[in-house]
C-alpha cells in the first residue's frame, strides 16, 4: 500500500515488494525445511513425541477437554503425547508470535465474511507474526483460489468459497471441530431491549435501554486481557473483543451480519477504469467523515510545548489514512524491513491505495470485490498525532528494528487508549475491572444522527471468571448481563426466570486444532489425515458442549459450504475410525503407516518414514 496524505496525489498502496520478497524467500524456503527435516527423521529410531498446547480448564473447559481427548488416542496409536498447558495469552504468543508448537487446540474468532481465511491461510503470510497463517500453510493453487473469491462476488464467489473450503478440508492446515452454540444471560429489571443487537459487536452494548436513574450498566467477563492490556493491535491480548469497538471507531460498522456506515457520513462506490491497467475496472470507495468527530481528551494529543486544544482531537481525513498505512507497516519505513501490524492484516490487504481528497474525504482504491472491500472499513482508526510520534521517539536514537508482533506499538498498553468511540477508558483494576464512561462529545449523541449511542454514563466490565458463577450473579440481581460466551456445561442450568432473558446469537466462531506444518510430521498431509481422523467430532459435541454446539467439517457453515462438505453424521473427508466416539486403535494404526510411518517391535509409532 502507499500513502498520500495529501489531496490531487496519488495515494496509498500495497504491501511493498521488499516485504512480498521476504515472504517468497521464506516460502521458498519452507518446504524443503519439512523435507531435511523428514530425511533426518528416517534414520530416527526413537518413538515420535508430541505436544498439545491449550489453556487450562478455568480459562476455556471445552479447549482442555478437547486436548485431552486428542491426547488419550494419539497416546493409543503409539505416540508419546504431553498437553502443554498456557495462559490464553501465552497460548497466543506461542502459536502467532513465536510459532513454537506442534500442534494446539483452540477457539478461532474467525468472522461474519468467509474472506477471514484469506488472512488465516494466504503465503504471503507465511512468514510473518500474527493471526495471519499461524500453521506456516504454503500453497499456490491453494492462494489462487483464495485471490479469486476476493475478486468475485454473488454466485461466483459462493462457488470460489466453496472451492476454498473444499481444498482446505483436503489439505488439512488446522481442523475445525464444531461451532459452539453462543449464549449469554441478561437481568431484564434494569434494560429493555436486550435482543436487538449481538453482544459481540458494538451495537449490543448501544442498544438496550435502561430505566429511569439507571446511569451504569455492569457486564461479567470471563476473560480477564482487557484489564491488563487495551492495544487494539495486540496478537496476545486481542481475539474477538467488543471492548475495542466501544472505544475505538471505524469507518463503518457490523450490524446484524452487514456492514453499515459508522463514521463515514457517506460511502460512494465506484468502479473507475484506470487508462494503464489491463486488469479491468478497479472498485473504488469515496468516504465522506462525518465532521466535528474527536478523539477523547489526553495530552499525549497535544501540539508540542501546548496545551490540549479542540484542534488538536480532531478526527480527520489523514487520521484513517494514516491508520492504514500504520497497519501496514508500523514502522513507518523507519526499521530495515516492514512490520505489518499483527492484526487486521486480510482488512488492508484489500486496500490498494487511500487518497486524502480533502479534510473529510477521502478515496479507497480496492483490490477486491465490493463485500470484501466493505469488510477493509471496519478497522478501528487511531490518532495519527499519538501513533506517528511513538515510531518517531523509537527511532530517534538511529537504528530502529521493530520485530513484528513483539514491539511496543503491538505489545504496548498505552493506557488510557486513545480512540473516538461512544466510551473512553476511566479506570482499571488489573484482573477484577474495567470502567469506561460516556464521551459525551461522541457523533452518535448528536441529535441528527440516527445511530444507537451510549446509553449509560458508566460500562463497567467485572471479571468473573466462572460461568456458572456469573449466571448466579444474573439471577441474584447483582449483574446487567454476562459479556463473555457461556461455558456449555452451564446452559442447562440457566434459571427459568421471568426477569432474566437468555441471549442466544448464531456462532461464527469455532474450535479446531491447528498444525505447525512447517516441521515434521506434520509437513505431511497424510500424516495430519491420520491425526485428524482420531477426532470422534460428533462425541466431543454430545460430551463435552453437552450437545450445544454443531460438529463441522468446514470453518464456516450455511450457503458457503459445498453438498459434499455438509455434515452428515461424521466428516466427509476424514471420517473418525471408530464408532460411539470409542477408537478402532487397529484402523488409526494402519492410517499411521499409510502415511509412510512405521511401529517398532513394541507398538511405538516411530519418529521417522
Amino acid at each position: 500500500m502507499n500513502w498520500d496524505p495529501t489531496p490531487s496525489k496519488t495515494g496509498v498502496g500495497r504491501r511493498s515488494f521488499l516485504a512480498a520478497g521476504a515472504a517468497g524467500a521464506t516460502l521458498a524456503t519452507s518446504g524443503c525445511v519439512g523435507h531435511v527435516r523428514n530425511v533426518v527423521g528416517k534414520a530416527v529410531s526413537g518413538q515420535l513425541s508430541l505436544s498439545i498446547a491449550t489453556i487450562p480448564a478455568d480459562a476455556d473447559r471445552q479447549s482442555v477437554q478437547i486436548a485431552r481427548r486428542l491426547e488419550a488416542n494419539l497416546q493409543q496409536v503409539g505416540i508419546d503425547v504431553s498437553i502443554d498447558m498456557r495462559s490464553p495469552s501465552e497460548l497466543l504468543k506461542a502459536v502467532l508470535i513465536e510459532r513454537d508448537f506442534d500442534l494446539y487446540v483452540g477457539h478461532h474468532p474467525a468472522g461474519y465474511d468467509p474472506d477471514f481465511l484469506y488472512e488465516m491461510l494466504h503465503s504471503s503470510f507465511a512468514a510473518e507474526a500474527g493471526w495471519q497463517n499461524p500453521f506456516g500453510f504454503t500453497n499456490m493453487v491453494f492462494d489462487t483460489l483464495l485471490e479469486d473469491q476476493r475478486r468475485a462476488e454473488g454466485e461466483q464467489r459462493k462457488r470460489l468459497v466453496q472451492s476454498v473450503l473444499t481444498a482446505l478440508a483436503k489439505s488439512k492446515p488446522f481442523d475445525p471441530i464444531c461451532l459452539p452454540d453462543e449464549y449469554r444471560v441478561a437481568s431484564t429489571d434494569r434494560f429493555d431491549g436486550w435482543s436487538e443487537a449481538d453482544l459481540t459487536t458494538r451495537h449490543g452494548y448501544l442498544e438496550p435501554e435502561p430505566a429511569d436513574g439507571v446511569d451504569e450498566l455492569l457486564a461479567l467477563k470471563t476473560d480477564s486481557r482487557p484489564t491488563s492490556n487495551l492495544n487494539p493491535l495486540s496478537a496476545t491480548m486481542r481475539e474477538r473483543d467488543t471492548i475495542i469497538p466501544l472505544l475505538f471507531d471505524s469507518v463503518a460498522t457490523v450490524h446484524e451480519g452487514e456492514v453499515q456506515q459508522w463514521l463515514a457520513e457517506d460511502i460512494t462506490w465506484t468502479n473507475v477504469e484506470p487508462a494503464d491497467s489491463e486488469q479491468g475496472p478497479v472498485l473504488t470507495a469515496t468516504v465522506t467523515l462525518r465532521e466535528g468527530c474527536r478523539f477523547h481528551a489526553d495530552e499525549r494529543l497535544a501540539s508540542e510545548d501546548e496545551q490540549l486544544s479542540d484542534e488538536d482531537r480532531r478526527l480527520t481525513a489523514e487520521d484513517v489514512a494514516f491508520t492504514y498505512r500504520f497497519l501496514e507497516d508500523t514502522s513507518l519505513g523507519r526499521a530495515p524491513t516492514p512490520s505489518p501490524a499483527p492484526r487486521y492484516q486480510s482488512h488492508v490487504s484489500a486496500v490498494d491505495r487511500v487518497t486524502v481528497d480533502s479534510e473529510y474525504e477521502l478515496t479507497f482504491s480496492m483490490n477486491a470485490s465490493r463485500p470484501v472491500a466493505k469488510r477493509a472499513l471496519t478497522v478501528p482508526i487511531l490518532p495519527k498525532r499519538f501513533w506517528r510520534e511513538l515510531v518517531d521517539e523509537r527511532a530517534a536514537d538511529g537504528e530502529f528494528t521493530a520485530p513484528q508482533g513483539r514491539w511496543i506499538a503491538a505489545t504496548g498498553d498505552h493506557v488510557p487508549p486513545i480512540g473516538s468511540g461512544p466510551f473512553q477508558f476511566e479506570s482499571r483494576t488489573e484482573e477484577d475491572q474495567l470502567v469506561l464512561t460516556r464521551f459525551d462529545d461522541h457523533f452518535t449523541l448528536r441529535e441528527d444522527v440516527e445511530l444507537p449511542g451510549p446509553p449509560v454514563d458508566e460500562l463497567r466490565f467485572e471479571i468473573d471468571p466462572s460461568s456458572a458463577s456469573a449466571v448466579r450473579r444474573i439471577g441474584d440481581g447483582n449483574a446487567d448481563v454476562t459479556a463473555s460466551m457461556l461455558d456449555a456445561d452451564v446452559l442447562d442450568e440457566i434459571p427459568d426466570m421471568s426477569d432474566i432473558e437468555t441471549l442466544s446469537h448464531p456462532s461464527r466462531t469455532f474450535y479446531h486444532i491447528g498444525f505447525n506444518v512447517r516441521n515434521a510430521p506434520f509437513s505431511n498431509t497424510h500424516f495430519r489425515h491420520a491425526v485428524t481422523q482420531l477426532i470422534p467430532k460428533q462425541a466431543i459435541v454430545d460430551d463435552i458442549f453437552y450437545g450445544h454446539a454443531t460438529p463441522t467439517a468446514t470453518p464456516v457453515l450455511d450457503e458457503w459450504v459445498p453438498e459434499r462438505l455438509a455434515w452428515d453424521g461424521e466428516d466427509p473427508v476424514t471420517p473418525f475410525l471408530g464408532s460411539s466416539g470409542r477408537l478402532n486403535v487397529e484402523a488409526a494404526k494402519a492410517a499411521f503407516e499409510t502415511a509412510g510411518f512405521r511401529y517398532d517391535d513394541n507398538g511405538r509409532l516411530l519418529g521417522g518414514y
